[in-house]
């Protein structure tokens, strides 16, 4: 395509470094339009130092729509690597929210994250960007990053409208379920009405009886309890857990996984609370998890003692399983009746077994780290759903807060 004259000079005054002539080099290459990209793009691939690039990418942007559109079509051609791709389409305005939305649903999670981050930074009320999160929704897609960000930042504009889909008639049954899991999503159940929230405790019945295999990997880093199938419900007491509900494992699993939301109470404003989960009856036991520092606490190894300690009280036997193969750590605890009777801790090389019952002890040849041992106690998790494994009752989710309940807690949680 033939250079206009006077694009070529205009170009150079971007790099003289004199901020007046920059400026109205900007102004008149954006005059030009898109005549004015072909030589603009050629000029961005040779220099790419940050001030050429700020000058540069304010003339994409007074351009607009068209600048957008020949950044992604120099890319696809191998005009511009993935880097300088992302740079360039940080530049541009409100104008191109529809565009950024159009990358969002793009398959491509790299462009797709590109998308929701421009979205993101412009803020715009963009129905387009609304329906690139009921879309990603409907499709089971994930909110980690840009778009859980956007989502939050949008929340307030557009819950109302998610409502307004969830009831609309005429939107498809994935809108309606897009839009049902992004109020869960941003809301928790209590943004739902309580229609929705009767049809999503009706689902919840209904998968009771799941698969029990979806009970966390040990592998890398792990920590649960095991009590007693007989006696549980202690559990609920000993570790200050609240307002249980029946759940299938996978949800309870997925639930019990997520970080802390904050929850300031009086007494401790920066309090943050949890949500745990106990299994349905494994082969006579029935496994805790959840966050460690809501459950156990941030003294390791003391906390740790007194946790189980307290639970068997409750239970009549509890043991604590903790195993970290980043950090070197591989301990657990049995205690019966309040007290403490086996230990293993290993630490970086170092290990030690301590058996603190005199008397006869009848699992005196359970010996080893937590992998080793954890079945021979209580119950493998990792071979759960593996081997034939008896189960009984459902699982329980239950809150680490009083009068708190379940509704305040984000995302999606899968059923």
């Amino acid at each position: 395509m033939e250079i206009e004259p006077g694009i070529e000079a205009l170009i150079e005054e971007l790099d003289s470094g004199d901020s007046a002539r920059m400026a109205e080099a900007v102004e008149r290459l954006a005059a030009h339009g898109e005549n004015a990209l072909p030589r603009l793009l050629e000029a961005v691939r040779a220099g790419q130092s940050s001030p050429r690039l700020k000058a540069y990418g304010e003339v994409l942007s007074r351009i607009g729509p068209p600048a957008f559109d020949a950044v992604l079509a120099a890319a696809s051609a191998g005009g511009l690597d993935e880097w300088l791709r992302g740079r360039l389409l940080r530049f541009f305005d409100e104008r191109c929210a529809g565009r950024y939305a159009a990358l969002a649903v793009d398959p491509d999670r790299w462009l797709s994250n590109v998308g929701y981050a421009g979205l993101l930074r412009l803020r715009v009320d963009s129905e387009a960007g609304l329906r690139a999160l009921v879309e990603k929704a409907a499709r089971g897609g994930d909110f980690y990053g840009e778009p859980g960000k956007y989502l939050h930042a949008m929340w307030d504009s557009y819950a109302p409208r998610l409502r307004e889909l969830c009831r609309d008639p005429a939107s498809s049954r994935p809108v309606r379920r897009g839009a049902l899991g992004l109020l869960i999503e941003g809301g928790g159940l209590d943004a739902l009405d309580a229609r929705d929230r009767m049809l999503v405790e009706r689902l919840v019945r209904v998968k009771l009886p799941g698969g029990v295999r979806a009970v966390p990997d040990t592998q890398l880093s792990a920590w649960w309890l095991a009590v007693p199938g007989e006696t549980y419900e202690g559990v609920f007491e000993a570790l200050g857990l609240h307002d249980p509900r029946p759940v299938p494992v996978q949800t309870g699993v997925a639930a019990a996984m997520c970080e802390e939301i904050p929850n300031p109470s009086p007494d401790d404003p920066s309090r943050g609370i949890s949500r745990a989960f106990v299994t349905p009856e494994l082969d006579g036991w029935r496994l805790v998890f959840g966050q460690f520092p809501q459950l156990v606490g941030y003294d390791d190894w003391n906390d740790m003692i007194e946790t189980v300690e307290r639970v068997s009280a409750a239970c009549g036997k509890a043991q604590l399983f903790f195993v970290d193969d980043a950090g070197g750590a591989d301990i657990w605890f049995a205690a019966e009746d309040g007290r403490m009777v086996r230990q293993y801790a290993a630490e970086g090389g170092w290990d030690e077994e301590d058996d603190e019952d005199e008397e006869d002890d009848e699992d005196e040849d359970i010996t080893g780290g937590v992998r080793d041992v954890c079945g021979d106690l209580s119950v493998d998790p990792d071979l759960v759903g593996v081997l034939d494994t008896i189960v009984r009752g459902h699982g329980w989710l239950a809150v680490t807060a009083p009068d708190m309940g379940h509704g305040q807690f984000p995302g999606l949680l899968p059923v």
